[in-house]
């Protein structure tokens, strides 16, 4: 059997950080706990077409501030942010806390996060297209759209088939067990006429530059001050 690891929680205090950032005691612990996951589970269902990629929940003291990472933004506030409003109310009563605060944050490329990526294959699987087709498709855009890498996998009952089966594409480098290559994993659940299908999509961002590697990379090529220091030492030397 193979041992697989959640790239998140793999990366946990690495390069990635948790979804949950609070401190509790014994007693309030489950307390906590339960709570946010009813808010998540709120939130995915009233949030079904606002490509809510992430859900980030903080606590203070009596407070919590629940900050939501989507490529949709406009469409979760609402008109004159009532539906802020509306979701505001509704946490309260979850957490039994009056101080609320949801904060949005607006992802640039969502081409390059995950459970974008995945949340739209579901959609596409949804509506019956080919899985192949929808797969390929993300696959090129996200490779277009400056990526690195990424992997594709869809299971369940794939094209209505009788048996379940497991299908997978990639394309570029997809590193799992280095840490500082930033990685994005999601998640997402296609609820098909032929029961569920499972999505799961990795893409490997670029990593940020480092000013000194083009240096290091001279050096180790002898281009630099040693490398010349030696050149003309051996040179001395013939001569």
């Amino acid at each position: 059997m193979g041992q697989k690891v959640h790239p998140i929680g793999f990366r946990l205090a690495v390069s990635k950080d948790w979804q949950s950032r609070w401190y509790a005691t014994k007693e309030k612990y489950g307390e906590h706990l339960h709570a946010d996951i009813k808010v998540r589970r709120y939130l995915e269902q009233r949030l079904q077409k606002g490509a809510v990629s992430r859900i980030v929940i903080e606590r203070a003291w009596n407070s919590v501030r629940v900050t939501l990472h989507t490529s949709r933004p406009g469409l979760i506030i609402g008109k004159r942010g009532q539906e802020i409003d509306v979701m505001t109310n509704a946490i309260a009563r979850i957490c039994s806390t009056p101080q609320v605060k949801i904060d949005i944050h607006e992802i640039r490329q969502p081409e390059l996060d995950a459970s974008w990526v995945a949340a739209q294959v579901a959609t596409q699987l949804e509506r019956r297209i080919s899985f192949r087709r929808a797969m390929k498709k993300a696959i090129s855009t996200a490779m277009d759209f400056g990526a690195d890498g990424i992997r594709i996998r869809c299971a369940g009952r794939l094209g209505g088939g009788d048996i379940a089966r497991a299908e997978s594409y990639r394309e570029g480098k997809v590193p799992l067990q280095t840490l500082r290559v930033p990685i994005d994993y999601g998640f997402v659940q296609a609820e098909t006429t032929w029961g569920i299908i499972g999505v799961k999509v990795w893409i490997t961002k670029k990593l940020e530059t480092d000013e000194k590697a083009p240096v290091r990379r001279q050096r180790r090529e002898g281009g630099g001050r040693g490398g010349d220091h030696r050149q003309n030492r051996r040179d001395s030397n013939r001569a």
